[in-house]
């Protein structure tokens, strides 16, 4: 069989090339999701890291304000407390976010709409 030595583009060349870019993309795409799943969870580790650490000074704040009445120690654990907040509302929303929600709020509108429907024509047949 001749081989094509014309200059013309083969069509099969221009596939394999949209094919590989599109391959490309999808694991540049890939990557990215990783690098970012990645960094929640480092975030999540020093999260948790600087809970239990906060959580500990205020359980040492807390017998000192007890035994002596300092201002300095009611404002300190004034503020561990409104950072600890901060911290434990930044850990909550990691766990609920839209897209881990998404599904199961499609699934009940899915099939609590089968539900009204299968309803209206149980009370059709009946009534």
């Amino acid at each position: 069989m001749p081989r094509n030595t014309s200059s013309q583009p083969n069509p099969n060349d221009s596939q394999l090339n949209r094919d590989q870019e599109e391959i490309e993309e999808a694991l540049e795409s890939a990557s990215t999701a990783i690098a970012t799943i990645q960094e929640r969870i480092a975030q999540i580790q020093r999260d948790r890291q600087r809970q239990a650490e906060l959580k500990n000074r205020i359980d040492q704040v807390i017998p000192q304000l007890q035994q002596v009445k300092s201002q300095q120690l009611k404002q300190e654990l004034k503020q561990l407390t409104q950072e600890l907040e901060a911290v434990e509302l930044n850990l909550e929303s990691s766990l609920f976010t839209w897209g881990s929600l998404k599904e199961p709020f499609w699934q009940a509108v899915r099939f609590g709409g089968l539900g009204v429907v299968i309803g209206w024509l149980l009370k059709s047949c009946s009534g």
